[in-house]
C-alpha cells in the first residue's frame, strides 16, 4: 500500500462565508465596498449574524491550492488551525469532503480566538466586499505541525501570508525538516507584495537556504529583489533556488530552472474575479509534478486552473477540473 501524498500544503484555515446582498446592507452595516477589511472578533460575530442566507466553504489561500490539486487528481493535504466551534467543523467537513486530508489541529472550545473567517458580501454589481478575522489559524505553533505526515509527503507547500508571527516561522521550520527527513521538497508562495516588503530578508534566506521551489507573481517577484527589471529578477531568482515559477498576468508564466527558461501563454478568458489566480496555479502546478510533468505542462496546468477561477466568482473553481486538464 502507497500512503505517501503528494503534497501537504501549510497556511491559514479559514471560512468563507459569502452571502448576496443589497446596496443598503453595506451601508447599514459599514461595510466599505470593493475591498478587503481586518476585523475583530466582535465585529466578525456582528456582520456574520447581520448576513443573510450564505455558503460556508473551506478557504484560505494554501488550503485553496490543496483543495485544488486534490481536484485535479493528487493526494493532498492540509495542516491549518480550526477552533472546535461550528465554523471549525465547517471548515473540516468541507476540505474533507473535496479528497483533503486534514485532521486539525483544532484549539479547544474554551480557547480565546474563534475560527478564522473571510466574510463575503457580493453587491447587485458582482462587487465582492470582504471583511477577514484571522483568528484560531495566526496561532498556528511548530508543536502543531504533523511531522509524521509530512514525512509522507513528496512535496510541502507554504503560504507566505501566515509569515507573521515568529512561531509561524518555528512551525515552518519544523514542516520543512519533516518532509526532507521523508525524502520531499518544499516549496513557498509569496502570497503579497505585502507580505515580502514585512519579511523580504526572512524570505530571501528560506528561499535560497531550504526551498527548492518558489511560486510568485510578477509584482512580488519584482518587490523581492527589489527592482523594476523583470530580467533581473528572473537572473536573480535563478541563482537562489532551485526553480521558481513565476506568473505574469495576461501573459502567462514563466519558469525558471538554472539557466532554463519555459514560458507558458495565459488561457484567455473573460475575467470575472480574480481571487484565488495564484492558489489554482499552484494547484495546478504541483499536480502536475504530481504526474511527473515537466515544466512546460506544470505551468500550463497552473495557467488553466488559474483560468478556470478567475472566470466566475469564488476561490474555488466550478468547472471539473480533471476534464479540464485532459484538453491540454
Amino acid at each position: 500500500m502507497n500512503d505517501r501524498l503528494d503534497l501537504v500544503a501549510i497556511g491559514n484555515a479559514i471560512v468563507d462565508v459569502v452571502a448576496m446582498v443589497d446596496e443598503d446592507f453595506l451601508e447599514t452595516n459599514g461595510v466599505e465596498k470593493g475591498v478587503m477589511t481586518l476585523v475583530d472578533q466582535q465585529r466578525a460575530a456582528a456582520l456574520y449574524s447581520a448576513m443573510p442566507l450564505t455558503a460556508e466553504i473551506s478557504g484560505g489561500s494554501a488550503a485553496n491550492t490543496a483543495a485544488g490539486a486534490a481536484a485535479i487528481g493528487a493526494k493532498a493535504g492540509f495542516i491549518g488551525k480550526v477552533k472546535d466551534d461550528q465554523l471549525g467543523r465547517v471548515f473540516a467537513r468541507d476540505i474533507r469532503q473535496i479528497g483533503v486530508h486534514y485532521d486539525g489541529p483544532i484549539a479547544a472550545q474554551g480557547a480565546s480566538s474563534d475560527t478564522s473567517q473571510c466574510l463575503v458580501v457580493v453587491s447587485p454589481d458582482g462587487e465582492r466586499s470582504m471583511s477577514t478575522y484571522l483568528g484560531a489559524s495566526i496561532g498556528l505553533i511548530a508543536e502543531d505541525v504533523d511531522t509524521e505526515l509530512l514525512q509522507r509527503a513528496d512535496w510541502l507547500y507554504l503560504e507566505g501570508y501566515l509569515f507573521d508571527t515568529p512561531q509561524a516561522k518555528a512551525a515552518y521550520s519544523r514542516a520543512i525538516w519533516a518532509v526532507k527527513k521523508g525524502g520531499g521538497k518544499a516549496s513557498v508562495t509569496l502570497s503579497d507584495p505585502f507580505c515580502v516588503d514585512r519579511h523580504r530578508d526572512d524570505f530571501r534566506r528560506l528561499i535560497s537556504g531550504e526551498m527548492d521551489l518558489l511560486f510568485a507573481n510578477k509584482a512580488e517577484i519584482l518587490s523581492l529583489y527589489q527592482t523594476d527589471d523583470i530580467e533581473a529578477a528572473l537572473t536573480a531568482v535563478a541563482a537562489d533556488v532551485e526553480a521558481a515559477a513565476i506568473t505574469m498576468s495576461e501573459n502567462g508564466a514563466v519558469v525558471v530552472r538554472g539557466d532554463q527558461r519555459t514560458e507558458v501563454p495565459a488561457r484567455q478568458v473573460e475575467v470575472i474575479d480574480t481571487t484565488g489566480a495564484g492558489d489554482l496555479f499552484a494547484a495546478g502546478f504541483l499536480a502536475g509534478l504530481a504526474e511527473g510533468a515537466d515544466d512546460a505542462r506544470c505551468a500550463a496546468m497552473g495557467c488553466a486552473a488559474a483560468a478556470e477561477v478567475i472566470s466566475q466568482l469564488g476561490a474555488r473553481p466550478e468547472a471539473d477540473l480533471k476534464e479540464v486538464m485532459a484538453t491540454l
